[in-house]
């Protein structure tokens, strides 16, 4: 049943009664993560994309201090303009911004909460958070991942953001229970690029079996799952060149004391301008085939008879 605190939207409410697929989708991408309108030519885009795959698409966000499943009307389009000027909910935050009144893109934390509480079971994002580079001494580590560990909802990303430091964020997940599973590949992709040189728990080629794995999972009293799905080849930046970029990309951050919340969007703007807007495309790409990915994900697990 929904919980008291969170609107859920009609076209959501109604597919969740009848045992529809759905899948979450967060709204950070689209306040912090691109520019206007792009942001918005995306949001409604991956809406479309988890249609089109026979689901139904819950955009989840907080709109003047209500915490939404189902963004709808012109939802899309405010979270769309306000852009940064918008908050940016992780989990913690959540409580605070809807006492506040506020309006806030939701993390992918934040959004596995509300995912979570609104009943739905499979989350498409672009990539998770996780330990940042240098978190020896910073001690800077997403939520997404103690999210991860005790929320029960699947997420399909393209690995982690490549800005990160994906080894010690895997030791992480491992750390505590979360599996990663990889779709049609062995090694845990690097957001932009294919590959990042490490591998995955686990390797799956159909959806209907990442379904089951994901069931037997929370059966055996599980939380979440981390379904690692790579960039399509044609849209993949080299990894190499990548890698270079994201090295300046955090110099001049540390130059410029940024940090915290702050540290991801500015580095992530670094690197579309180093790439002249080639990454910004990628990521537009890798969001929709997530998006793709998740629907069939949710399709094969609303067949499976009920625990």
């Amino acid at each position: 049943m929904p919980h008291e605190l969170l609107a859920i939207g009609d076209e959501v409410r109604t597919a969740l009664k009848a045992g529809r697929p759905v899948v979450a989708l967060e709204s950070t991408i689209i306040t912090h993560g691109m520019p206007w309108p792009q942001n918005l030519e995306m949001a409604r885009g991956v809406e479309a994309v988890v249609r089109a795959a026979g689901a139904v698409p819950a955009t989840i966000a907080v709109l003047d201090g209500q915490a939404v499943a189902g963004v709808e009307g012109t939802g899309l389009e405010r979270l769309a303009q306000a852009g940064a000027r918008a908050a940016k909910a992780s989990a913690r935050d959540l409580g605070a911004l809807m006492a506040a009144g506020a309006t806030a893109g939701t993390t992918v934390a934040a959004t596995m909460r509300l995912a979570a509480l609104a009943g739905i079971a499979v989350f498409a994002t672009g990539g998770i958070g996780g330990v940042h580079r240098g978190a020896e001494t910073t001690f800077d580590v997403s939520a997404d991942l103690l999210e991860l560990a005790r929320t029960p909802v699947a997420v399909v990303c393209a690995g982690a953001k490549s800005i990160l430091d994906i080894g010690k964020t895997l030791e992480v997940l491992e750390t505590h229970g979360v599996p990663v599973l990889g779709y049609g590949t062995d090694e845990f992709p690097a957001f932009f690029a294919r590959t990042s040189g490490h591998r995955v728990d686990h390797r799956f080629d159909d959806a209907r079996q990442v379904a089951r794995a994901i069931a037997l999972h929370r059966r055996l009293g599980g939380a979440g799952v981390l379904i690692a799905n790579p960039i399509p080849p044609e849209h993949a930046l080299d990894a190499a060149a990548i890698e270079q970029r994201i090295a300046a990309s955090v110099a001049q951050a540390e130059a410029g004391g940024i940090g915290g919340k702050a540290l991801t969007p500015f580095l992530l703007g670094r690197i579309v301008a180093m790439t002249e807007g080639r990454s910004l495309a990628a990521n537009i790409a890798l969001v929709r085939h997530n998006a793709a990915v998740a629907a069939a994900i949710a399709a094969a697990l609303a067949e499976l008879p009920a625990a």
